[in-house]
């Protein structure tokens, strides 16, 4: 894994907030079909804020990296704020990556947006 950033080795080493959250907010599964990889995000929200972020992730070291920073990163954001999230962004605070595994960060900045509109899609139905 020396193509890897060290903040890319540490969140494939020890992931953070792995899991699924029961009774989500916010859900989301996004896939890659060229490289098969898949994201299952879940959100809680309280107050239009992101207090928790929880995945699954079926892919590469690089994909389940940005999962990890991903839900590290947002827990706090107000919905605002986590919309703006870009691949870009999830590039640069992972540490960088490969060219040919910066897919891997379109994965996570999609799945994040496709759970804040899932929760705000429920509250539209409330």
């Amino acid at each position: 894994m020396t193509d890897y950033s060290d903040k890319v080795v540490q969140h494939f080493e020890n992931p953070q907030n792995s899991g699924i959250l029961e009774n989500p907010d916010g859900e989301a599964i996004v896939s890659n079909p060229v490289c098969g990889d898949t994201m299952s995000v879940t959100l809680r929200i309280k107050n239009l804020t992101i207090v928790n972020m929880q995945w699954q992730t079926r892919g590469c070291p690089a994909a389940i990296a940005t999962s990890s920073y991903t839900s590290e990163f947002v827990r706090g954001m107000s919905l605002k704020e986590a919309r703006e999230v870009s691949r870009e962004v999830i590039t640069q605070g992972i540490g960088g990556l490969p060219r040919d595994k910066g897919h891997c960060s379109v994965l996570a900045a999609d799945a994040l947006k496709k759970a804040i509109s899932s929760y705000e899609n429920k509250q539209k139905t409330l």
